[in-house]
């Protein structure tokens, strides 16, 4: 049996993507960190000076990003370390940890922007008024839009290219602060420009928006929950391993193919069956070629191979 999952034979390669990876997804996110910190407190200045509440609670969405931020530079850290002797399995369940905290953070935004929406529509029908902002506020949101759009695309590429569910799960929370900026640029736009009954306009966009961040954040959490529970990888991934199994040469029958999917490292065990006349060398060059072949078959993971020889029937 040719075993290549110990930690100790992890090549100098995969250890260099790993910091890389690692330093590439520190580097966007503390981008992501120092942007939230100026357009919250920008936010919250411009509210409380433009008179306009919306304002100043999407300056308080935008320091919330604070603490997504912290997570994914910490976890990113922790999942990508190698394998030890007490992680044999390595650390990747720390990304898909971090992503759940972002799904659950983006969760409880939505739930605040929608019991928020919702007094300031009681209060506009209880005849009330939501104050007049001032033109700086509308110059603000602006700003912010185009900042927190422009973070998401650049997020989501750094994320796609080292393969980081969190830090793609981090992308839209930065998207989701600028879905929340957009329906307070409709509110602020309307009750500057449309006249007192048109201010409700304001909290109908936001629990539209709201509703948006709570779909993200449950198509977020579902694939990092099931990582956390064992998931297998993909079904088009685990197609593409059985061809490259079938497709390998001394290999007359395979079975069993088990595969785990823990952050960016898969791990993957399969039973194959050889001739029985083979030498035992040759049998071990058998299932190390399958080995390689899976390995490069998923280039965008780090992929750990265990295979199992047995002699195949007459």
């Amino acid at each position: 049996m040719a075993n290549t999952n110990n930690f100790s034979d992890n090549s100098c390669d995969r250890c260099d993507n790993g910091r890389n990876a690692v330093a590439e997804a520190r580097r966007v996110t503390w981008i992501g960190f120092w942007i939230n910190a100026i357009l919250g407190l920008a936010k919250v200045i411009g509210g409380i000076f433009g008179r306009s509440s919306a304002l100043v609670a999407d300056g308080i969405h935008s320091f919330s990003d604070f603490l997504s931020d912290i997570i994914v530079i910490v976890m990113i850290g922790i999942a990508r370390k190698q394998p030890d002797v007490k992680h044999q399995f390595g650390h990747g369940h720390y990304e898909a940890l971090a992503t759940v905290i972002l799904s659950l953070a983006l969760m409880i935004v939505a739930i605040g922007i929608l019991i928020d929406s919702v007094n300031r529509i009681v209060l506009v029908c209880q005849g009330g008024l939501i104050p007049r902002p001032a033109p700086i506020a509308l110059f603000i949101i602006a700003i912010s839009i185009i900042s927190k759009e422009w973070l998401f695309h650049f997020t989501f590429r750094v994320g796609r290219r080292i393969n980081s569910e969190a830090v793609k799960a981090n992308a839209w929370h930065h998207r989701s602060d600028a879905f929340s900026s957009i329906a307070t640029l409709i509110g602020v736009a309307g009750a500057m420009f449309m006249g007192d009954k048109w201010r409700i306009l304001d909290p109908i966009a936001a629990i539209i928006v709201s509703i948006i961040i709570a779909i993200v954040s449950v198509k977020m959490i579902y694939p990092a929950l099931g990582e956390l529970l064992g998931r297998s990888l993909s079904d088009e991934a685990c197609s593409k391993i059985e061809k490259v199994i079938a497709e390998t040469e001394g290999v007359i029958r395979w079975h069993r193919l088990r595969t785990f999917k823990s952050g960016n490292d898969a791990y993957i065990e399969v039973h194959i069956k050889v001739d029985p006349e083979l030498t035992v060398s040759k049998a071990h060059t058998i299932a190390t070629l399958t080995e390689n072949r899976i390995k490069k078959s998923l280039p965008e993971m780090s992929v750990y191979v265990t295979t199992h020889i047995e002699p195949a029937e007459s």
